[in-house]
């Protein structure tokens, strides 16, 4: 990798932000883009900054960095903390690495090689799957799927649910066969009438699902996670 990996710092701890800080100055890989010591104020600035990567410590006041992640989508995270407890949550959310106070540079060095074998790994082009629609036959993306729901008016028909908003009835589709079609890693059926896109899941407990997408009214959607689902959702999640 040629080019440096911008990172943002996260540490309400002005002695810990700045040895932090130094330590990450020093390492060829990182460039510091800015390094701050409020979690308000880093989710008022992150979305008009250039990043790559969110080096940030988890217990603070207000909000913690685990919620800061929950904001922060589609980039790197390494969670920095005193408390081992956290490591369960921190790799929910898909982080790169977990390192536990007080940071060592080699330790820090280390979850950055994750982040750098990350950011090299291939992309792989979205898969597309064809569908009977109620508008004819249609190539969908399946990264633009939020959620597959039982329709309301025919239950042998499904909703798609899409990231921009929109909606496409599937015509006579059960779930076992749109999972068939679907990537097994990154969709999990939740209960009878429902499958989720992973990378939308926001929180979820031991019966419910909180996803990253609003109802019209601006609540979040949120699922019931039924038992008999809620092993291979877990074990999706943390793979």
């Amino acid at each position: 990798m040629n080019t440096k990996i911008k990172c943002l710092l996260l540490d309400d701890e002005l002695p810990g932000l700045a040895y932090l800080k130094m330590i990450c100055e020093q390492m060829d890989a990182l460039e510091v883009v800015k390094a701050f010591n409020s979690p308000e104020t880093l989710l008022r600035e992150w979305e008009s900054l250039d990043f790559d990567l969110l080096i940030t410590d988890i217990e603070m006041p207000g909000m913690n960095g685990l919620q800061v992640a929950d904001v922060v989508k589609g980039k790197a995270i390494i969670f920095t903390t005193a408390y081992k407890e956290f490591a369960v949550d921190a790799f929910d959310r898909d982080a790169a690495d977990y390192v536990v106070k007080p940071v060592k540079p080699e330790r820090l060095h280390q979850a950055v090689e994750k982040v750098i074998a990350r950011m090299n790994k291939p992309r792989q082009a979205p898969k597309q799957i064809q569908l009977n629609t109620d508008r004819g036959k249609a190539q969908i993306s399946t990264a633009k799927i939020f959620c597959a729901l039982t329709s309301d008016i025919d239950s042998r028909d499904k909703i798609l649910l899409m990231g921009d908003g929109t909606k496409i009835t599937a015509k006579n589709c059960s779930f076992e066969k749109l999972l068939e079609m679907l990537p097994a890693d990154q969709f999990a059926r939740i209960n009878k009438k429902a499958v989720i896109a992973l990378r939308h899941v926001q929180y979820y407990s031991h019966d419910e699902i909180r996803a990253d997408m609003l109802l019209p009214d601006g609540r979040h959607y949120t699922f019931p996670l039924s038992e008999i689902y809620r092993s291979d959702f877990t074990a999706k999640l943390k793979k």
